[in-house]
């Protein structure tokens, strides 16, 4: 009974497992067919309570591979742009720049599979498709390593349409893209960061702090 038992056990892991690596391999399929991406974006803040703490929009623009823009314009401005090789911060209302290393922004967060297709950085996260919800995909670090602790991201056809951060406090982040089309040829410097004046700039890239 128990080597029945131990036997069952096994079988349901290994299954359990083939069918995560099948649910990855669907949502890998379906950002192979973004390459980049521009859309806006209506974000809605709530705490594990279900209140409402925020409420915003903005510009969302991806670019494969390692690069990001996510431009948050109202209630108030702030800034994320990712130029493939480091991570840029800034709080125009604090004057403040934060800048680090793409690699330490994709151990921060699950959204990094978004613009990452290499084995190494799929490996790090759980992908199973959401319950009830055929194209949606919920993304979970394997080891625990930042502030961002699950994702989800859903589809309408060959369009990524929302995705939902949820932090280790519990407040869950979501947003709703429209008006999704390729970034054109001009768009590129979306990626680009320049420095404004007189800002404090935090630099914890690693290099600087070897």
């Amino acid at each position: 009974m128990r080597t029945t038992m131990i036997s069952m056990t096994v079988m349901a892991l290994l299954s359990s497992h083939s069918v995560m690596a099948d649910d990855a391999n669907a949502l890998r399929a379906k950002l192979t067919n973004i390459d980049n991406l521009h859309a806006n974006f209506e974000q809605k803040v709530t705490d594990v309570n279900q209140k409402l703490i925020q409420s915003g929009s903005g510009i969302f623009a991806l670019s494969y591979p390692n690069k990001f823009y996510w431009h948050l314009t109202e209630p108030d401005e702030s800034l994320i742009v990712a130029d493939g090789l480091s991570v840029w911060v800034y709080n125009p209302f604090a004057e403040e720049v934060t800048v680090m290393d793409v690699s330490q922004a994709v151990d921060a967060s699950p959204i990094a599979l978004l613009v990452h297709r290499d084995e190494a950085t799929w490996s790090q996260y759980n992908v199973t498709k959401t319950a009830g919800k055929a194209e949606c995909f919920d993304i979970s670090p394997k080891e625990a390593r930042g502030n961002v602790v699950a994702v989800a991201v859903c589809f309408k056809g060959k369009q990524l349409s929302a995705f939902d951060l949820t932090d280790e406090q519990g407040n869950l982040s979501q947003f709703m893209l429209t008006e999704q089309r390729p970034v054109s040829p001009s768009e590129k410097t979306l990626f680009k960061f320049a420095i404004p004046e007189n800002v404090d700039i935090d630099d914890q890239r690693l290099k600087q702090i070897q």
